[in-house]
């Protein structure tokens, strides 16, 4: 499939910071201060479930969550990493990457409508990104 006319679907472009492009995925991170969350979105048209990827996509794909997890684990030290492919608001493939901690504001619940969003100050989302950047190359 050709990556020339992937453009990401407006609610996460609106919702998230841009971290990096991987050989598959653009990472971004979520603009929700209270949990470490970033989201791989495969740069493929019209693809809205993992099994729509090619199989070497779908491996890459999942070397790619592997390096997020990794880093996510290293740099916060979560009490657990939740890992989920939803897409009832957005039809887009994303796959988050949530690091959740006993002690956060939504637990033990999903972190999804439970608050409203607080947001990352730009040289904060800044900050972050540039160590997302840095360990995810």
């Amino acid at each position: 499939m050709s990556t020339a006319a992937f453009s990401l679907h407006p609610q996460l472009a609106q919702d998230t910071y841009n971290v990096t492009d991987l050989p598959l995925c653009r990472v971004l991170l979520m603009n929700e201060v209270r949990y470490p969350w970033c989201i791989l979105v495969p740069r493929r048209v019209g693809i809205r479930e993992i099994h729509e990827l090619a199989s070497a996509e779908r491996q890459q794909l999942w070397e790619e969550s592997d390096a997020v997890s990794r880093v996510l684990m290293v740099l916060f030290q979560p009490d657990k990493l939740n890992i989920a492919a939803l897409g009832n608001m957005v039809p887009q493939l994303h796959l988050h990457h949530i690091a959740r901690f006993q002690t956060d504001a939504a637990w033990p619940a999903p972190v999804w409508g439970k608050f409203l969003p607080e947001s990352y100050s730009a040289d904060s989302a800044a900050s972050r990104c540039e160590v997302l950047r840095r360990l995810l190359q």
